[in-house]
C-alpha cells in the first residue's frame, strides 16, 4: 500500500487524507473502512458494495459531461468526512461487516456496464478516496474499454494521492460543501483548506472535467457574505467557465430537525454567482427549469434546457457550439 508511513511499536499512519490516522494493529481510520493488518493498511471493503444503480449523469450532478448519457453508479461503506447533515447517512455511517453486501470485482462492474451501453462509471453514494484501490482498479479497467470515470467527492484528499487518483478520473462532482472553516470544522468535522487545495489541483493541473456543488443548508452556509466569498474565490482561482451547483439540504442524520431548504434560498445563491461572473450556474434537489439550464456564456441562450434530469431541448451543434451563436460549449461531450 503506497499511501502510508511505517511508524514504531507497529504503528502505521494512513496518508490518503488530510486525517492522517494513526493506527495500531487491527485499529480502523476515521473512515472505519482503512485498517492496519499486520502491519499494513487494508482497504476491508475492497470489492464489496451497497448496489450497483444505473443512473442519469445529471444525478451526479454532471450537467455538462456527456448530457443525457447512462452512468453505472456504486459506493461501499464509510465516508473520511463527519457531515452532522450526510444525505447518505444509512451508508457512510454503517459500521456493518462490508462481507454482508454485494460483491462485485473491477472486472464485474466494467462488464456490467458494457451489457447495459452506459458511457462511464461513477464512484459515489460515499466517498471514493477512502476506497480507493477500488476506485483506481476499476478505472484502470474502464481505461482500456473506452468507459469513463466519474468521482463524486469531498475532495478531502491529500496532495499526493490525489495526483493518482485524479489521473484516472474523467470527470469529478467536488462538494464544496461551505466557505467557512468553521462550518467545515463543526458541521464536517474536517477542514476547507485541503478542499481548496483539491479543487485548484484538478481544475488546473489534470485533464479531468470538474463542477462543484455546494448543498446549502439555511442558517449555516447560506449568507450572502459567505456566498460571494465562495463565489469570489472559484472565479479567481479556477475561473468562470466551471459549472456550480447550488442543491437543497432535506432533513437527515443529525440534522434531521432541520427544515429543507427553500427555492429561494437556492435562488439567491444562484443570482450571486451569476453576478460574480460565473457562466454556469444550476440549482438541484428542486426541479426548476429555468435555474436547471445551460445558457451560452456569449449570446445567453438556453443550449441545454432542462426539467430535473429530463432533456427538453439541445440546442447544441455537433460541435458543441450554440446553435445561435456559434460560442463552444464548456465540458466533455
Amino acid at each position: 500500500m503506497k499511501y502510508q508511513n511505517i511508524l514504531t511499536n507497529g504503528k502505521i499512519q494512513c496518508t490518503i487524507c488530510p486525517r492522517n490516522c494513526i493506527l495500531d494493529e487491527e485499529q480502523r481510520g476515521f473512515c472505519h473502512v482503512r485498517k492496519n493488518i499486520n502491519g499494513e493498511i487494508i482497504l476491508d471493503t475492497y470489492g464489496y458494495n451497497t448496489g450497483l444503480a444505473i443512473d442519469p449523469i445529471e444525478k451526479k450532478p454532471l450537467y455538462q459531461f456527456y448530457p443525457t448519457t447512462g452512468v453505472l453508479s456504486f459506493g461501499t461503506l464509510g465516508c473520511n468526512m463527519g457531515c452532522q447533515f450526510c444525505q447518505n447517512w444509512q451508508t457512510t455511517k454503517n459500521k456493518t461487516d462490508p462481507k454482508t453486501l454485494n460483491y462485485n470485482s473491477p472486472q464485474d462492474i466494467v462488464a456490467i456496464a458494457l451489457k447495459h451501453n452506459c458511457k462511464s462509471i461513477a464512484f459515489t453514494y460515499n466517498d471514493p478516496i477512502i476506497f480507493f484501490e477500488y476506485a483506481i482498479d476499476t478505472a484502470k479497467l474502464c481505461r482500456q474499454f473506452g468507459i469513463k470515470t466519474v468521482a463524486v467527492t469531498s475532495g478531502f484528499i491529500n496532495p499526493e494521492p490525489a495526483k493518482e487518483f485524479f489521473s484516472y478520473m474523467d470527470a469529478a462532482n467536488i462538494d464544496l460543501k461551505g466557505f467557512s472553516e468553521k462550518f467545515y470544522e463543526k458541521n464536517c468535522l474536517a477542514k476547507l483548506q485541503p478542499v481548496l487545495d483539491t479543487i485548484k489541483y484538478a481544475c488546473n493541473k489534470t485533464n479531468c472535467h470538474v463542477e462543484l456543488t455546494t448543498m446549502l443548508i439555511e442558517g449555516e452556509n447560506d449568507s450572502e457574505k459567505e456566498l460571494k466569498a465562495e463565489c469570489k474565490w472559484i472565479l479567481d482561482n479556477v475561473g468562470a467557465d466551471i459549472p456550480l451547483h447550488f442543491s437543497a439540504f432535506f432533513p437527515r442524520y443529525k440534522f434531521e430537525n432541520r427544515k429543507a431548504t427553500e427555492f429561494s434560498t437556492l435562488l439567491k445563491a444562484y443570482n450571486i454567482a451569476k453576478e460574480i461572473g460565473l457562466n454556469y450556474v444550476y440549482t438541484g434537489n428542486i426541479t426548476n427549469t429555468e435555474t436547471s439550464t445551460t445558457y451560452c456564456k456569449n449570446c445567453g441562450k438556453g443550449v441545454i434546457i432542462r426539467n430535473g434530469y429530463q432533456l427538453l431541448e439541445y440546442n447544441l451543434a455537433p460541435d458543441v457550439s450554440c446553435k445561435f451563436c456559434g460560442t463552444k460549449c464548456d465540458g466533455g461531450f
